[in-house]
């Protein structure tokens, strides 16, 4: 007999990036509740030191863990780069899952010249877990990696599709164009919004890789092997640092669907 669980997911991010991982959630497992929390004030996280991304990581987490959520998705490549792992020691409580071992994955299933380009913010790449962790599993892999810092902010002021974008992806990739890479791993969850304009500088040649959709099947994975599924809800809500109306735009582009966010102050836990 399957056991109903109605306990919702958390997800969270610094800003909007998080919701590409929300829509892959959602697509994956439609009858779960979502929590998603934006740190819409503190973003970007790239360019912080790892303490302080720890720091804020841990108040999200106590929020979200307030609200009653039976497991956690960090939809964040900084985070998830540079945290993981003491995260899941502090909160030994609750699974965590992060999205750069799906992205790993991803990667590897489409590669077929072992050239992989990887792409985030500053910490992200200066982490070097990508590269290391696709080395750890495939053979002669050579891996490229490179901090696109400008792409957060494009991403969070909805700049995601014209000519600026474009032209700050060519200067960003014209490298990894040269190391005739053949897949592109999006190493940070701002990133799939931009897709279109990375498509654009890329070329068809190159696979985008988006973790979203691997971590969202990594979710549904766990929660079936731990009978705790949700089969009658369905039911999201959004929670961001500090309200403003682009977020409530992005997540309308990205769900397709309308949604407003509340405000929280997440400094108190």
């Amino acid at each position: 007999m399957i056991s109903i669980d109605e306990r919702p997911i958390g997800i969270f991010d610094s800003g909007v990036g998080g919701l590409t991982v929300v829509k892959e959630v959602i697509n994956v497992l439609p009858k779960e509740n979502i929590i998603y929390f934006g740190d819409t004030a503190r973003v970007p996280y790239g360019s912080k030191s790892r303490e302080l991304v720890y720091k804020f990581s841990c108040q999200i987490i106590k929020f979200l863990k307030e609200k009653n959520v039976k497991a956690i998705i960090i939809a964040c490549n900084t985070v998830s780069s540079n945290c993981y792992e003491d995260l899941k020691k502090e909160f030994s409580d609750i699974p965590i899952i992060e999205v750069l071992k799906p992205g790993v994955t991803s990667a590897l299933k489409v590669t077929k010249n072992k050239k992989i380009g990887v792409i985030g913010t500053e910490a992200t790449i200066r982490s070097g877990q990508y590269e290391r962790k696709l080395k750890e599993v495939l053979e002669g892999v050579e891996v490229y990696s490179k901090p696109c810092p400008l792409f957060v902010p494009l991403a969070e002021e909805g700049v995601i599709d014209s000519k600026i974008t474009i032209d700050v992806a060519k200067i960003y990739l014209q490298d990894l164009i040269r190391y005739k890479i053949d897949s592109l791993i999006l190493g940070c969850t701002h990133y799939p919004l931009l897709k279109n304009s990375i498509k654009k500088v890329m070329g068809d040649n190159v696979n985008i890789v988006d973790p979203a959709f691997e971590t969202a099947i990594k979710m549904k994975k766990y929660l079936k092997d731990n009978n705790m599924y949700n089969i009658k809800g369905g039911n999201h809500k959004f929670y961001v640092s500090d309200k403003n109306d682009k977020f409530d735009f992005i997540c309308s582009l990205v769900l397709k669907e309308n949604h407003t966010a509340e405000e929280v102050s997440i400094e108190k836990y």
